[in-house]
Protein backbone atom coordinates (compact mmCIF):
# COMPACT_ATOMS: atom_id res chain seq x y z
CA UNK A 1 0.00 0.00 0.00
CA UNK A 2 3.08 2.40 0.83
CA UNK A 3 3.99 1.68 -2.57
CA UNK A 4 0.99 2.66 -4.34
CA UNK A 5 0.76 5.59 -2.27
CA UNK A 6 4.30 6.76 -3.32
CA UNK A 7 3.56 6.14 -7.16
CA UNK A 8 0.50 8.10 -7.48
CA UNK A 9 2.09 10.87 -5.21
CA UNK A 10 4.82 10.63 -7.49
CA UNK A 11 2.38 11.13 -10.36
CA UNK A 12 0.29 13.90 -8.89
CA UNK A 13 3.49 16.04 -8.65
CA UNK A 14 4.76 15.28 -11.96
CA UNK A 15 1.51 16.38 -13.85
CA UNK A 16 0.79 19.27 -11.55
CA UNK A 17 3.87 20.90 -11.99
CA UNK A 18 1.83 24.19 -13.70
CA UNK A 19 3.15 22.85 -17.90
CA UNK A 20 -0.02 22.80 -19.42
CA UNK A 21 0.02 20.11 -22.64
CA UNK A 22 0.84 20.67 -26.20
CA UNK A 23 1.01 18.82 -29.36
CA UNK A 24 3.84 19.08 -31.42
CA UNK A 25 5.87 22.03 -32.63
CA UNK A 26 7.10 22.17 -35.72
CA UNK A 27 10.79 23.60 -36.02
CA UNK A 28 11.72 23.53 -39.48
CA UNK A 29 14.68 21.48 -41.18
CA UNK A 30 16.50 19.24 -39.02
CA UNK A 31 19.78 20.34 -37.96
CA UNK A 32 22.70 20.64 -40.33
CA UNK A 33 26.43 21.30 -40.21
CA UNK A 34 30.25 20.21 -41.16
CA UNK A 35 30.12 17.11 -42.10
CA UNK A 36 32.84 14.40 -41.09
CA UNK A 37 35.89 14.27 -43.55
CA UNK A 38 36.03 10.60 -44.68
CA UNK A 39 39.28 8.91 -42.84
CA UNK A 40 41.86 8.77 -44.55
CA UNK A 41 43.05 5.05 -45.65
CA UNK A 42 45.73 3.45 -43.67
CA UNK A 43 47.01 1.27 -47.00
CA UNK A 44 49.79 2.25 -48.70
CA UNK A 45 49.76 3.42 -52.13
CA UNK A 46 52.47 2.29 -54.62
CA UNK A 47 53.98 5.18 -56.71
CA UNK A 48 57.04 5.70 -58.97
CA UNK A 49 60.29 7.19 -57.94
CA UNK A 50 62.69 7.99 -60.94
CA UNK A 51 66.28 7.44 -60.02
CA UNK A 52 68.83 6.97 -62.57
CA UNK A 53 70.69 3.24 -63.62
CA UNK A 54 73.37 3.40 -65.32
CA UNK A 55 72.73 6.88 -66.46
CA UNK A 56 68.86 6.39 -68.00
CA UNK A 57 65.96 7.18 -65.90
CA UNK A 58 64.57 4.21 -64.07
CA UNK A 59 61.28 4.10 -62.27
CA UNK A 60 61.50 2.51 -58.58
CA UNK A 61 58.10 1.71 -56.80
CA UNK A 62 57.92 3.20 -53.17
CA UNK A 63 55.07 2.64 -50.55
CA UNK A 64 54.05 6.33 -49.53
CA UNK A 65 50.84 6.83 -47.37
CA UNK A 66 49.19 10.00 -48.90
CA UNK A 67 50.33 9.88 -52.82
CA UNK A 68 48.23 13.09 -53.15
CA UNK A 69 50.85 15.05 -51.02
CA UNK A 70 52.77 15.81 -53.30
CA UNK A 71 55.31 17.72 -50.80
CA UNK A 72 55.86 13.95 -49.25
CA UNK A 73 55.94 12.89 -52.82
CA UNK A 74 59.29 15.11 -53.63
CA UNK A 75 60.73 14.66 -49.99
CA UNK A 76 60.81 11.07 -50.73
CA UNK A 77 62.55 11.54 -54.28
CA UNK A 78 65.27 14.00 -52.39
CA UNK A 79 65.64 11.26 -49.68
CA UNK A 80 67.22 9.01 -52.69
CA UNK A 81 67.83 5.65 -53.19
CA UNK A 82 67.16 3.28 -50.61
CA UNK A 83 70.07 0.71 -49.08
CA UNK A 84 68.93 -1.92 -51.29
CA UNK A 85 68.57 0.52 -54.39
CA UNK A 86 71.98 2.11 -54.19
CA UNK A 87 73.97 -0.73 -55.89
CA UNK A 88 72.07 0.05 -58.93
CA UNK A 89 70.41 3.24 -58.51
CA UNK A 90 72.06 6.99 -58.19
CA UNK A 91 70.40 10.20 -57.93
CA UNK A 92 71.48 13.95 -58.96
CA UNK A 93 68.81 15.58 -56.92
CA UNK A 94 70.70 17.10 -53.98
CA UNK A 95 70.15 16.45 -49.98
CA UNK A 96 67.49 18.75 -48.89
CA UNK A 97 68.07 21.13 -45.48
CA UNK A 98 64.68 21.99 -45.36
CA UNK A 99 60.69 21.29 -46.94
CA UNK A 100 59.97 22.33 -50.06
CA UNK A 101 56.43 23.81 -50.76
CA UNK A 102 54.39 22.16 -53.54
CA UNK A 103 51.29 23.76 -55.31
CA UNK A 104 49.16 22.16 -58.25
CA UNK A 105 47.43 24.43 -60.42
CA UNK A 106 44.21 23.38 -62.33
CA UNK A 107 46.25 22.64 -65.70
CA UNK A 108 48.46 19.87 -63.63
CA UNK A 109 51.20 22.66 -63.53
CA UNK A 110 53.44 21.95 -60.36
CA UNK A 111 54.86 24.45 -58.69
CA UNK A 112 58.12 23.40 -56.62
CA UNK A 113 59.80 26.08 -54.03
CA UNK A 114 63.16 24.34 -52.84
CA UNK A 115 64.64 25.70 -50.03
CA UNK A 116 67.08 28.60 -50.18
CA UNK A 117 70.34 26.02 -49.96
CA UNK A 118 69.22 24.10 -52.96
CA UNK A 119 71.94 24.85 -55.88
CA UNK A 120 69.96 25.02 -59.77
CA UNK A 121 69.28 21.28 -60.79
CA UNK A 122 71.25 19.32 -63.82
CA UNK A 123 69.41 18.54 -66.67
CA UNK A 124 68.71 14.32 -65.23
CA UNK A 125 67.48 16.14 -61.33
CA UNK A 126 65.26 18.16 -63.47
CA UNK A 127 63.99 14.99 -65.16
CA UNK A 128 63.77 13.43 -62.17
CA UNK A 129 61.95 15.91 -60.25
CA UNK A 130 59.31 15.71 -63.32
CA UNK A 131 58.64 12.26 -63.93
CA UNK A 132 58.31 11.63 -60.27
CA UNK A 133 55.36 13.68 -59.99
CA UNK A 134 53.79 13.62 -63.43
CA UNK A 135 53.24 10.32 -62.96
CA UNK A 136 51.52 9.90 -59.48
CA UNK A 137 47.93 9.38 -59.29
CA UNK A 138 45.46 9.55 -57.18
CA UNK A 139 46.13 6.35 -54.23
CA UNK A 140 45.35 3.12 -54.97
CA UNK A 141 45.85 0.55 -52.64
CA UNK A 142 49.42 -1.11 -52.52
CA UNK A 143 49.19 -4.95 -53.38
CA UNK A 144 51.00 -7.04 -50.81
CA UNK A 145 54.30 -8.29 -51.29
CA UNK A 146 55.20 -5.95 -54.37
CA UNK A 147 58.28 -4.12 -52.30
CA UNK A 148 60.74 -5.15 -50.22
CA UNK A 149 61.50 -4.85 -46.62
CA UNK A 150 62.76 -1.06 -47.56
CA UNK A 151 59.39 -0.18 -49.22
CA UNK A 152 61.13 -0.33 -52.55
CA UNK A 153 61.02 -2.31 -55.39
CA UNK A 154 62.66 -1.67 -59.38
CA UNK A 155 59.56 -3.31 -61.40
CA UNK A 156 56.67 -1.45 -61.89
CA UNK A 157 53.22 -3.00 -61.21
CA UNK A 158 50.33 -2.83 -63.38
CA UNK A 159 48.79 -0.63 -61.05
CA UNK A 160 51.05 2.15 -61.37
CA UNK A 161 49.16 4.44 -63.52
CA UNK A 162 50.30 8.07 -66.17
CA UNK A 163 47.97 10.36 -66.16
CA UNK A 164 46.88 11.23 -69.37
CA UNK A 165 47.21 14.64 -69.01
CA UNK A 166 50.68 16.22 -69.35
CA UNK A 167 52.12 17.89 -66.62
CA UNK A 168 54.36 20.83 -66.31
CA UNK A 169 56.98 21.21 -63.14
CA UNK A 170 57.96 24.71 -62.56
CA UNK A 171 61.10 24.59 -59.91
CA UNK A 172 62.11 27.73 -58.33
CA UNK A 173 65.38 27.93 -56.34
CA UNK A 174 67.33 30.92 -54.43
CA UNK A 175 67.84 33.15 -57.28
CA UNK A 176 67.25 30.68 -60.36
CA UNK A 177 63.56 29.13 -61.79
CA UNK A 178 63.23 26.24 -64.31
CA UNK A 179 60.68 24.47 -65.97
CA UNK A 180 60.15 21.27 -67.81
CA UNK A 181 57.34 19.17 -69.00
CA UNK A 182 57.02 15.60 -68.91
CA UNK A 183 57.21 14.70 -72.57
CA UNK A 184 60.64 13.12 -72.29
CA UNK A 185 59.57 10.79 -69.24
CA UNK A 186 59.53 6.94 -69.68
CA UNK A 187 56.43 5.33 -69.16
CA UNK A 188 56.85 3.63 -65.65
CA UNK A 189 54.76 0.11 -66.74
CA UNK A 190 57.56 -0.64 -68.98
CA UNK A 191 60.24 -2.23 -67.18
Amino acid sequence: MAALLAGLTAALTLSACGVPPSDVIQAGEPASGMVSPSPKSSVPTVIPVYFLHKGDLTPYLRKIGDAGDFGAVVRLLFDGPTTSEAGAATTELPPLTGTPKVAIGDDRTFSIQLPKDVPPLSRLAMRQLVCTVAHVTLPSAAPAGDANRDGATAAPTVDTQRSLAQTSVHVVGDGWTMTQSDDSCPDPLQP
